[in-house]
């Protein structure tokens, strides 16, 4: 069996490689991807937040992929392509003696294909939620990266409206231009009444939904622009009855973007719940989603609920408590973030850390969710520590530090050093206060759901581990200035995300000297 042989050409491989990176569970998940090739049953696999954030196991499903009989189709992101095609792939391929066609497509080539296809999510994306799908099926494919996989979904198949667009529904519709024209400044005056907040977005009022009702009711459907076609077919359900107990679609989320200074606006429709429209692709082919940690639990129970993600083998790697450990440090008694008193004693913790860890040279990283925050922190520190302090910036010094958001961290942080310090401000839970995550709240509350425990705490778990994961290559300090990771009943739970680690009570100069030593 397939297994059998990639289990023995895989053990050989990484026994021949001289200081090649030592992860435990290569054979195991080689074996469980073979396996899933060979009998065509989908699997999930967690290999946990450091391992993801290094990329060690792709070696163990490359290897299974080159050795299957016939097509696989990998689906990952830019990076991970340009990773596989240089490096993974090349050395495994001369170890094996095999020259399986590798090929990166949109389409997939041809019917009698049996290489490996490397596609961008998105375009795989695209292609399984279209009616004329160009991917044949029960083609086995791997998706690597499924931690961001329903931030892609929901991205595509989220339709916009943009200012060009109008432009476009008045050509089509000449007749109407002028009633187009005066409703659209209405839906303008009406959107930038909005008072300004640090996203820049906000869910569409009732007025301003029924300018947008009475557009479409002066309109031939049939005559409309494709994107004002595709907006109408989400828009309109938002107005049909939902009930949380038949398998009628939830609303979609309706909101729009404002840019301020051009004075435009921008409109997107979005549906909420993706099970009932994410069921039908998993069915037409054996997938294989990687993911580092989409939850404590192995089975993933609430990811595969919210991807309609039904029967499949499921399998959790366990860290390595010898070597991935973190020192963390959580202070006492620090005020509840949604506090007043918050943020000047963060302020004060935060410059007192800086200069402990200023001893020696290292980044240190602070994050800082709070936008306002994150500026008046950067400003602060700035005037104290000079051009070492960058906001949101990859171009650092040796000893720099840096404030950033959490979005710009797990975007740019395998592009940057390991911090010896990484400060977190608070748990990155979804801020109410962003209209995107109130609406979706929203849903879960009509739903007569846990919002909570359901979409607030997982998400903020899994951003929690990714932003971790880069300070467990040098055991480095992690401070969290969140007291509600000690005070509050899923603390435990805050804990058990970011373990392995060793608690510490107070922090020192002596301690960076150490791990300076170490490193």
């Amino acid at each position: 069996m397939i297994e059998a042989e990639v289990h023995l050409s895989l053990h050989n491989f990484l026994r021949s490689q001289a200081g090649f990176p030592s992860w435990p569970h290569h054979l195991t998940m080689a074996r469980l991807v073979a396996r899933a090739l060979r009998v065509g049953r989908s699997a999930l696999i967690q290999v946990g937040a450091a391992c993801g954030y290094q990329g060690q196991y792709r070696t163990s499903f490359v290897a299974s992929a080159l050795m299957w009989h016939g097509a696989v189709i990998i689906v990952a992101n830019r990076a991970v392509q340009q990773r596989l095609l240089q490096v993974e792939i090349p050395r495994l391929q001369k170890w094996l003696k095999v020259n399986k066609p590798i090929i990166v497509a949109d389409i997939f080539p041809s019917d009698d294909f049996k290489g490996i296809l490397m596609v961008s999510p998105q375009a795989w994306l695209e292609a399984q939620l279209s009616s004329n799908n160009n991917f044949p099926a029960n083609i086995p494919t791997i998706i690597d990266g499924v931690d961001d996989l329903e931030d892609w979904i929901r991205k595509q198949l989220t339709v916009s409206i943009e200012s060009y667009d109008w432009e476009q529904l008045m050509l089509a519709c000449p007749s109407f231009a002028e009633e187009i024209r005066t409703m659209r400044v209405q839906l303008t005056r009406e959107i930038f009444q909005h008072p300004a907040n640090p996203y820049e977005c906000y869910l569409i009022s009732e007025p301003e939904e029924e300018i947008l009702c009475r557009t479409y009711s002066s309109l031939e459907l049939n005559s409309l622009p494709e994107s004002w076609k595709k907006f109408w077919q989400l828009f309109r359900t938002r107005h049909e009855t939902f009930s949380p107990n038949k398998s009628s679609p939830s609303p979609p989320l309706l909101w729009a973007t404002i840019n301020r200074r051009q004075g435009l606006f921008s409109l997107h429709c979005a549906p909420i719940e993706l099970a009932s429209i994410l069921s039908p692709i998993w069915q037409r082919q054996p997938v294989v989603l990687i993911g580092s940690a989409l939850e404590p639990d192995t089975e993933a129970t609430l990811f595969r609920q919210r991807l309609g993600l039904g029967d499949l083998t499921c399998l959790k790697f366990s860290s390595d408590n010898q070597t991935q450990a973190i020192q963390l440090y959580i202070p006492n008694k620090l005020p509840l973030p949604n506090t007043p008193e918050f943020k000047p004693v963060f302020i004060d913790q935060v410059r007192q850390m800086v200069c402990l860890s200023a001893t020696s040279p290292g980044l240190t990283v602070i994050l800082v969710g709070d936008v306002p925050l994150k500026a008046q922190l950067g400003a602060i520190l700035a005037s104290e520590f000079g051009s070492r302090v960058q906001v949101d910036k990859t171009c650092l010094d040796e000893n720099g530090i840096l404030v950033c958001g959490w979005e710009f961290w797990r975007e740019n942080q395998r592009v940057l050093p390991s911090p010896q310090m990484l400060i977190i401000s608070t748990l990155p839970l979804p801020s109410l206060e962003d209209p995107l995550v109130a609406g979706r709240v929203a849903y879960y509350k009509h739903s007569h759901q846990d919002w909570f425990r359901l979409y607030l705490l997982p998400t903020a778990l899994n951003e929690l581990q990714r932003a971790v994961a880069p300070a467990r290559d040098s055991s480095s300090v992690v401070a969290l200035l969140d007291s509600r990771a000690i005070y509050r009943s899923y603390g435990a739970q805050v804990l058990a995300a970011l373990s392995p680690l060793s608690r510490i009570n107070y922090l020192d100069p002596n301690l960076f000297s150490t791990l300076e030593e170490e490193t």
